[in-house]
């Protein structure tokens, strides 16, 4: 991510300049060029397309609202009177179509949700009972808001609530209140700052995707190789023993979502190993790792060759290791490894895990979901690629097969997801939303197709884009997005072959593409200029003339688009 100020706009019915002051200095990824609409004016900005704060051109829009100000029957609700829900509902329904008209003037919205003054008690025993506690009124409005605003691609809910939790009773000031009409404490600020800038770093594919762990003293409590995996401290009836499994469970639910889990580690690597395969409290066995090093060598350049051998960049790491001198060694040699401080105390493992914000992903796609088991299965390609002589007999045994697909409900997510993350193989590296890609297919002169891969080993995902932009007898390739996990596989030449296929459909006279290089797209040029398309220096393009066979790479079997 490059330095460039993102510019951002604060929509508030309160005074809002002290969030202002937090996002333009916060020195994290991405930085942010803040205006603040003048308060007070929600509804009339939303709801009016000519107004002046929308001549600019905003990368994202915050709209942080108080309950009563924006609902007219909560406020009555405040103030003990009875108001049927319904009427309620009705307004939020009202407020959310307001929200909606944001989608095609800006890439992004966020919406801090309502929350109730801690010093508020309401009805006391009755808060939570239906229709009558304020707290269950205020819990379904923000119910129904979520429910309006779930088609909205672009649009995403922030959990006021954990802000107010984390800060504790001075989450409200009633000084800055009367004062200058802040209803939070700064602390409150901080932490919307924290969770704006993860949102922003994971919407532009900066989200963290590996873990990269230390063993003893880490994943368990001693020093396996001086007291054998017999004797080191995990689960059991001890507390630091069950601190340790717990941290464990934390980091194998963390597989759900679609991180990694690695090793690196100081160790004897028979040693290591038969803990995790042997000991009968480890909740991670061998299959919940991508990959270890385990030896003694140094940790930074472990973790470099790591990250490269699954075709992941630094930027994507997480290192955590109880050595605060292994974790100055890292933070130093590889400055984009995120390194969080570790606590010394082993009970709050799980907890400090748990509260990293460096995972945020605006969705969870089914390949995020199964991403541990693709890299086992690409662990089985490997060792046989091994004992396979050739590239070509290798190829020809893993039997590729390349499905085609067309941009639907069910591959939108993991497309954007897709498009947005990756860099090496990335021949614009544009970047677009849900809604803007939907609507970039929509119109007539565009292509877009997607493919998954699958071998005998299983199903790779999708892991590749291709977009054609037809201009009287020319296409210009806009897209070529392919997965580094099956780079150098014949994908690339398959998808090289589908677009030559379509213009010679259609009656193409030549299909280029353009590069526009990066500082991480490299690999893409060596790719187009191995292609066998005509490169010419002086525009930085590739052609190729329609008239003449794209040929199918002879190890893939394509299947029919559907």
């Amino acid at each position: 991510m490059d330095r460039r100020k993102l510019r951002a706009l604060l929509i508030s019915d309160f005074n809002i300049d002290i969030l202002k002051g937090y996002l333009n200095n916060d020195e994290e990824l991405p930085l942010l060029n803040i205006t603040v609409a003048p308060f007070g004016q929600v509804m009339p900005i939303l709801l009016e397309e000519k107004s002046e704060y929308w001549k600019s051109k905003y990368n994202s829009v915050i709209v942080w609202t108080q309950p009563e100000n924006v609902i007219g029957s909560f406020k009555c609700i405040l103030n003990y009177q009875h108001v049927p829900l319904d009427k309620v509902l009705a307004e939020v329904d009202e407020f959310s179509r307001a929200l909606m008209n944001l989608q095609e003037r800006v890439s992004l919205v966020f919406v801090p949700i309502w929350v109730l003054p801690t010093y508020h008690k309401g009805y006391g025993m009755l808060e939570m009972k239906d229709g009558i506690g304020i707290e269950n009124i205020l819990k379904q409005m923000n119910l129904r808001l979520s429910k309006n605003l779930d088609s909205a691609t672009n649009i995403y809910l922030l959990n006021t609530q954990k802000w107010i939790e984390v800060v504790g009773k001075y989450a409200f000031d009633h000084k800055l209140w009367y004062m200058a009409k802040i209803p939070f404490g700064n602390e409150v600020f901080k932490e919307a700052t924290q969770d704006i800038k993860s949102a922003l770093r994971g919407i532009n594919g900066a989200s963290r995707k590996i873990i990269i762990l230390d063993l003893d003293n880490t994943l368990w409590g001693a020093i396996v190789g001086e007291v054998g995996w017999e004797n080191i401290q995990l689960g059991g009836h001890d507390y630091i023993g069950e601190a340790y499994l717990d941290f464990q469970r934390a980091l194998k639910s963390l597989t759900n979502r679609g991180i990694l889990l690695s090793i690196v580690s100081k160790n004897e690597e028979s040693l290591a190993l038969e803990a995790i395969n042997k000991h009968p409290e480890m909740a991670l066995r061998l299959e919940d790792f991508a990959a270890w090093k385990i030896n003694w060598k140094d940790k930074a350049q472990n973790i470099i060759d790591l990250v490269s051998d699954l075709n992941l960049g630094l930027q994507s790491a997480v290192f955590i290791d109880d050595d605060p001198v292994e974790r100055a060694r890292v933070r130093e040699a590889l400055p984009e490894v995120f390194v969080p401080e570790w606590p010394e105390d082993k009970l709050l493992y799980k907890k400090t895990l748990l509260s990293l914000r460096c995972f945020d992903a605006p969705s969870v796609s089914k390949e995020d979901l199964e991403r541990t088991k693709m890299y086992v299965t690409e662990r089985e390609r490997q060792d046989l690629k091994s004992n396979v002589g050739s590239l070509e007999d290798w190829l020809k045994v893993l039997g590729i097969k390349v499905k085609v697909e067309k941009l639907n409900d069910a591959n939108l997510q993991r497309t954007v997801q897709l498009l947005n993350k990756t860099n090496q193989m990335n021949l614009s590296t544009r970047r677009m939303t849900e809604s803007e890609l939907v609507n970039w297919t929509k119109q007539d002169n565009h292509k877009f197709w997607i493919f998954r891969v699958i071998d005998k080993f299983g199903d790779a995902g999708l892991t590749g884009i291709i977009s054609l932009q037809v201009d009287n007898k020319i296409g210009r390739v806009v897209d070529f997005v392919l997965s580094c996990r099956v780079i150098g596989r014949k994908i690339e030449e398959t998808m090289l072959y589908k677009v030559v296929n379509y213009a010679q459909s259609i009656g193409l006279d030549k299909v280029y593409a353009k590069y526009i290089p990066t500082p991480k797209n490299k690999p893409c040029l060596e790719l187009w200029n191995r292609s066998g398309f005509v490169y010419n220096e002086e525009n930085n393009c590739f052609s190729w003339e329609v008239k003449k066979d794209y040929s199918l790479p002879d190890c893939i079997q394509i299947e029919k688009e559907e």
